[in-house]
């Protein structure tokens, strides 16, 4: 059963991201870790209660950002990854001064935000060695 909640265990949402964009992805260290974290709202993402995925939201002026989304690539597959998205894109309908929600997608994963309701915007960059674009959806 997926389940997906906020969380203060930032090691267990660190040990996913270092196995998906550092260990995986070879992300260096030193781009993945940043002083955003204190000030984020962190979500994880299990199935039954092994905690698999985990995503950071952050409020930016009128959008609500959603980032460093990670799946463990043996639940990939699962709609683990599509639940934490629509969590985190209705835990942004419910604040305040909200108007949309964006993000940063790999350019491999804009299909997959596509059908969750997001659009690529702006031109395709750079981040860490690896296309992203940015996506945005409607709060």
């Amino acid at each position: 059963m997926i389940r997906i909640e906020q969380t203060t265990d930032l090691a267990t949402c660190h040990a996913l991201r270092r196995a998906v964009f550092i260990d995986e992805q070879g992300i260096p260290e030193a781009e993945e870790w940043d002083d955003l974290d204190k000030s984020s709202v962190h979500l994880l993402a299990y199935i039954d209660d092994t905690p698999l995925g985990t995503a950071r939201l952050r409020q930016e002026g009128v959008e609500g950002r959603i980032g460093r989304v990670c799946v463990l690539s043996e639940a990939r597959g699962t709609g683990l990854g599509a639940a934490l998205v629509r969590f985190g894109v209705d835990w942004f309908k419910g604040q305040p001064d909200i108007s949309s929600v964006v993000l940063g997608a790999q350019s491999h994963a804009l299909p997959f935000y596509e059908k969750l309701g997001f659009a690529a915007f702006g031109p395709v960059y750079d981040d860490a060695g690896i296309p992203h674009q940015n996506m945005r959806a409607q709060a």
